[in-house]
């Protein structure tokens, strides 16, 4: 277990909440680890009813801690992050998340796989993945294409542009926009917690056939996706990507053809 994840129980509520303030909620291997761990382990637990994932009320979380992936790269899809991955993909109870400030790389797609998402109006989300020579992840090259339209789905991911949490209430990757951070998590809470009074093998099999259609579909992409993402870390793009994102400059791709 990471000490910078933090996990609450609430009577059926289980809540993951990511806690390192100092890195704004940077994704270390080991806080990848527990949160997979915990979601395994809430899988089998029939008291827990669902899932609620958060950060703080300022900052949900900064993406991987870009040090620690640099000093030993996700070798293959049985890493820690792949097996987060897995993890909240298959997790059959319902997952909501609550997202305030940052909300960068997986810090976005993870919400793809929730079931209910809140998202403070000024959230700022991000998947620059292209912009660290790297590649889209988690099934958002499929995902958001099919949401949003190639267009849309184009800045988003080729371009790395940000977006507010208002405009992914408008657009379908959130629930609802708040006001700010407090009434995030609480909005969050209430509607996570309405599960207890639910029959649960009657939400679980509801979200299974929510699900189901181009499952095993997405699940490939998701595979390819990593495959990739882990050549990728070796490029020579990514490398100067990286590198220049911890010396603070400009990366710079002009000698790349």
């Amino acid at each position: 277990m990471s000490e910078h994840i933090h996990l609450e129980r609430d009577q059926g509520l289980l809540i993951i909440r990511m806690q390192r303030a100092d890195k704004m909620n940077a994704l270390t291997r080991a806080m990848y680890g527990a949160m997979a761990d915990a979601l395994d382990a809430a899988g089998e637990d029939r008291s827990v009813r669902a899932v609620l994932i958060t950060g703080s009320e300022t900052c949900f979380t900064s993406g991987n801690d870009v040090a620690d992936f640099i000093q030993a790269p996700p070798s293959g899809l049985d890493s820690e992050v792949f097996r987060f991955m897995k993890a909240l993909f298959d997790f059959a109870k319902p997952v909501v998340a609550a997202v305030s400030g940052p909300a960068v790389g997986i810090g976005t797609t993870l919400l793809l796989h929730c079931d209910l998402v809140y998202v403070a109006r000024d959230a700022k989300l991000k998947m620059p993945f292209v912009n660290l020579g790297l590649c889209p992840e988690f099934g958002s090259s499929l995902i958001l294409p099919r949401m949003l339209g190639h267009a849309r789905a184009a800045q988003l991911l080729l371009l790395g542009e940000a977006f507010t949490g208002e405009q992914a209430a408008a657009w379908g990757i959130a629930n609802e926009a708040l006001d700010d951070g407090a009434a995030t998590l609480a909005r969050a809470r209430e509607m996570a917690q309405r599960f207890e009074q639910l029959a649960p093998s009657a939400v679980a099999v509801s979200k299974r056939l929510m699900r189901e259609p181009g499952r095993e579909e997405l699940r490939q992409v998701i595979m390819e996706e990593g495959e990739l993402f882990g050549q990728r870390l070796r490029t020579p793009e990514a490398i100067e990507a990286l590198s220049a994102f911890m010396q603070r400059r400009k990366p710079d791709f002009s000698r790349f053809a």
